[in-house]
């Protein structure tokens, strides 16, 4: 029998390149990765085919004969209007008589916080959720990554501090445990078990996270993998604003993370049942960081 096929929105980024890895992994479908510039993509899906969310005429043609799609929207590109091109891809995908939509979204957080705190990287994103729950696909679900153990390596990774030491100088408290993280490249093991367990996941919203953690989590991850002192020293969010741009955001992101969690209130129901849906556990924040230092050296801070 034909393996239904599965399009891949975002084959070429973190959230996508993940989706297409576990549902090759898993095996029941045929996988085909969306992507712009389709002679770019070397990934292991089955086909790749152009599709770009601002130009809706390549969306019908891509999207024809897939019975589940994998969507995501990327705020930090340049001109993003993620609300304009999520509709043109539900739009789309509904006329390609898609049966499961899968979303990637995030906790509404000017809604959490009633309006203190502004991170339109989450509240966009949120802000489509009822578009997907009223575009009447036979299923949809409704995905929310964590905050990336991949960025503790990358953009948000220790840096030199002027005691000396590296480490992080944050507008947060080191010991709040309100961050939700995990390692991104699992991320396709909720997406992967969300269409292959649709009795469990459909209408469902689904919170990823390995476990809940805290900066002086991750510099007693660092000291046992590495051995590293790593430092903390906490600013102001009115200093940090103005330390680099884009700083405004997280500044405004960690404030959101410290009152009401990365995935806020009463998520454990999410998380639960994205656990129960996942077709591999999460790897805990300590067991990832050994792993991927070990396994590239570069990556090591010292």
């Amino acid at each position: 029998m034909t393996k239904p096929t599965i399009a891949v929105f975002g084959a070429t980024g973190s959230q996508g390149g993940s989706v297409v890895r576990h549902l090759k992994r898993h095996g029941a479908y045929r996988v085909r990765a969306l992507a712009r510039r389709p002679e770019a993509y070397d990934g292991p899906a089955d086909e790749v085919v152009r599709a770009d969310l601002n130009a809706e005429d390549t969306l019908q043609g891509a999207l024809q004969g897939a019975h589940g799609v994998f969507l995501v929207t990327n705020f930090w590109e340049k001109g993003t209007d993620e609300i304009q091109q999520a509709k043109v891809a539900l739009r789309a995908a509904r006329q390609a008589g898609v049966e499961h939509l899968i979303w990637s979204s995030l906790p509404n957080v000017d809604e959490i916080s009633a309006g203190r705190w502004k991170v339109p990287h989450f509240t966009d994103k949120a802000r489509i959720d009822a578009t997907v729950r009223e575009a009447g696909f036979p299923r949809f679900t409704i995905v929310q990554p964590p905050f990336y153990f991949e960025n503790l390596l990358g953009m948000m990774g220790p840096q030199p501090m002027q005691d000396g030491r590296k480490g992080w100088t944050l507008p947060i408290d080191p010991d709040a445990r309100v961050i939700h993280m995990g390692a991104i490249s699992e991320f396709g093991s909720l997406v992967a078990g969300a269409f292959a367990r649709p009795e469990q996941s459909a209408g469902r919203t689904l919170a990823m996270a390995a476990g809940r953690y805290s900066f002086a989590d991750v510099i007693a991850a660092y000291a046992a993998t590495t051995g590293e002192s790593l430092g903390f020293a906490r600013v102001p969010h009115e200093a940090f604003s103005g330390f680099f741009p884009g700083a405004e955001e997280i500044s405004q992101m960690l404030g959101y993370f410290e009152d009401h969690t990365y995935m806020g209130p009463d998520s454990e129901n999410r998380l639960a049942e994205a656990r129960s849906v996942a077709l591999t556990p999460f790897t805990p924040l300590e067991e990832w960081l050994s792993s991927a230092l070990s396994s590239d050296p570069a990556n090591r801070q010292d």
